[in-house]
């Protein structure tokens, strides 16, 4: 069996260094809700047993939108667009958007 915890460790001191730079964190952070959002349109539409065929006769769509919408890396999707989705899980689920502020930032001063 090979060590690898030299590497594990190297790679977490890198990781680390990157994302103490606040813009670099910013752009991990937005990243990593978009994964998170894409998760769960996934598992929820597993969740409740449907394919993406039946996804996308629900919403009028063909599969390989319904694909685009749920895939990693898809940003042309708008706030309707997902409100549609969630709908068409059925009554179980609800679209709910927050704006909160990161943890990180100083509040902006207004004069």
């Amino acid at each position: 069996m090979i060590d690898t915890t030299a590497g594990q460790q190297s790679y977490q001191e890198w990781r680390d260094a990157l994302l103490s730079d606040p813009a670099i964190r910013t752009i991990y952070e937005e990243e990593a809700a978009k994964k998170e959002l894409w998760l769960q349109l996934v598992e929820a539409r597993q969740e409740v047993g449907l394919t993406q065929a039946q996804m996308a006769e629900r919403l009028g769509v063909t599969q390989s939108q319904v694909a685009r919408i749920e895939k990693k890396g898809y940003e042309a999707y708008t706030l309707t667009t997902l409100r549609r989705y969630v709908e068409a899980l059925g009554r179980d689920f609800q679209l709910e958007v927050r704006i909160t502020p990161l943890p990180h930032h100083e509040p902006v001063a207004t004069s």
